[in-house]
């Protein structure tokens, strides 16, 4: 249902404008979809002498990601000229941007299906911007209004929400804007640890009780445990505590999780963006903070796992490139994320230098 109402709200303004004029919505639009592989990391092997020696081989499967979409983005200036085709491999920072390099409508929808080092991850990147020109005369045309509907689901960093935000945004000059307005955000009720009640006054934890709850067994006099299904999973409370208890854990986390509802969090944002441009120096720099949230009062809010307190999420981005001379250049760029109490971040810099 969540889903659904994610995917309703991000198309609903991508349907409005393609009402008005359809041709001009999909013009320069691209649809792609591509396949990528490549061997995972090596095999290992694994000696034991229980029994004699063993040998075993624990071998992980190739990596690959199939990618669909359909994205509709102008490049900036500092951007590379795009491929021959899209393979859903290109990775731009400035898809964080809250304004893109046009007034108007930019969007992109992106589903990633991955294998990496033997985890499958479906990753999805789904997002409608719009900031409309100062003047412009048009229907849906509102002075210094941008808006931005996000979806982000990263298996890898554990990351998944839905973001819409309204600003009201006033050019301080061509290159500075500054922008007020409402966040709203949808995901899953960070900041709960359903381990909580199993911890005792001492910070330690009734794992044993609690996988006794999973269906798990132990019997005492054989000291053999377990698993639902009566087979044995450890004949040591060493192996037990190391090897089993871990995995009891991480699966009770993650299904006491997906009980529950998702969370609306409704908040304050205050943001910029800059943007300069030369063929040997650029910048492009944006941030956003969201300092007051609204508290519903619900059970899960991250106010009850924030001791009632307001905090601070933020995020931001640079790209920043220069040419000192004909011969050598450099480069920093990156984005850096903190919602709730997950981070996330990407970067790379460099240097260039081209004998002539």
């Amino acid at each position: 249902m969540i889903r659904q109402l994610i995917l309703i709200l991000l198309c609903l303004p991508l349907f409005s404008f393609a009402q008005l004029d359809l041709k001009k919505t999909f013009k320069f639009s691209t649809f792609y979809g591509a396949i990528n592989g490549g061997t995972s990391i090596s095999d290992v092997d694994i000696y034991s002498v229980t029994n004699g020696l063993e040998t075993q081989t624990v071998k992980t499967p190739n990596d690959y990601s199939i990618t669909f979409g359909v994205r509709k983005i102008a490049r900036f200036g500092y951007e590379n000229k795009a491929n021959t085709f899209y393979d859903g491999t290109e990775s731009n920072y400035s898809d964080a941007a809250t304004v893109g390099k046009i007034r108007g409508l930019e969007y992109k929808f992106q589903f990633d299906i991955k294998r990496q080092e033997g985890d499958k991850y479906l990753d999805q990147h789904h997002f409608i911007r719009y900031a409309a020109h100062d003047n412009c005369g048009k229907i849906f045309c509102m002075k210094h209004f941008s808006f931005k509907g996000e979806y982000l689901e990263d298996g890898f960093a554990d990351i998944k929400y839905f973001e819409l935000s309204q600003r009201y945004r006033h050019e301080i000059t061509r290159k500075l804007s500054v922008n007020i307005g409402a966040v709203q955000r949808i995901a899953e009720p960070y900041g709960y640890d359903p381990l909580d009640e199993w911890k005792l006054s001492n910070g330690n934890l009734h794992y044993t009780y609690l996988a006794i709850q999973e269906g798990y067994n132990v019997d005492v006099y054989e000291g053999e445990y377990y698993d639902p299904s009566g087979a044995v999973v450890a004949t040591s409370t060493e192996v037990w505590e190391a090897v089993v208890i871990p995995g009891v854990l991480a699966n009770y986390v993650e299904e006491k999780r997906d009980e529950l509802p998702a969370q609306w969090n409704h908040s304050l944002v205050l943001g910029y963006d800059y943007y300069h441009y030369t063929k040997n120096f650029w910048v492009h720099s944006w941030g956003n903070v969201m300092p007051y949230h609204y508290n519903d009062g619900g059970e899960y809010s991250y106010f009850n796992f924030n001791e009632g307190e307001q905090w601070m999420d933020y995020s931001a981005g640079l790209i920043f490139g220069t040419k000192i001379s004909k011969n050598l250049g450099m480069f920093v760029e990156g984005t850096y994320n903190k919602y709730w109490n997950r981070t996330w971040y990407d970067f790379k810099l460099g240097i260039n230098y081209i004998i002539f």
